[in-house]
């Protein structure tokens, strides 16, 4: 079992960055694939970026893709998600999830373990 944990939300101006982080406790972080995932207000939540055990793999949904980057350091046990050049369509709760898969999956159903999610606020 994994417990996750987010930070590094907030209000941010259109054209401005965050970065997202995820401490994991529990099991170590190297026995899982990590994502992150977002929710905007009445919408599905979606996959944005996922990474694979040892960071050989790397996937982002087309919408982040070219200005989001993930990262982890196992070490530390943590995930990382750099968000630059923001735009409104970007707020959302951003959760972290774990999954036991060595592959980067897209699908949420198919991680096992969720953060509580911090919200990301970008203004235009």
């Amino acid at each position: 079992q994994v417990q996750l944990v987010e930070s590094g939300g907030g209000l941010v101006q259109a054209g401005g960055s965050l970065r997202l982080s995820c401490v994991a406790s529990g099991r170590t972080l190297s026995s899982w694939t990590m994502g992150w995932f977002r929710q905007a207000p009445g919408k599905e939540r979606e996959f944005a970026a996922g990474i694979s055990r040892n960071g050989g793999d790397i996937l982002y949904a087309d919408s982040v893709k070219g200005r989001f980057t993930i990262s982890r350091n196992n070490a530390k046990n943590t995930v990382y998600l750099q968000m630059d050049s923001l735009k409104p369509e970007d707020t959302a709760l951003y959760y972290c999830a774990a999954d036991y898969s060595y592959a980067v999956r897209t699908t949420q159903r198919q991680y096992d373990y969720w953060g509580q999610g911090i919200q990301v606020t970008v203004s235009s």
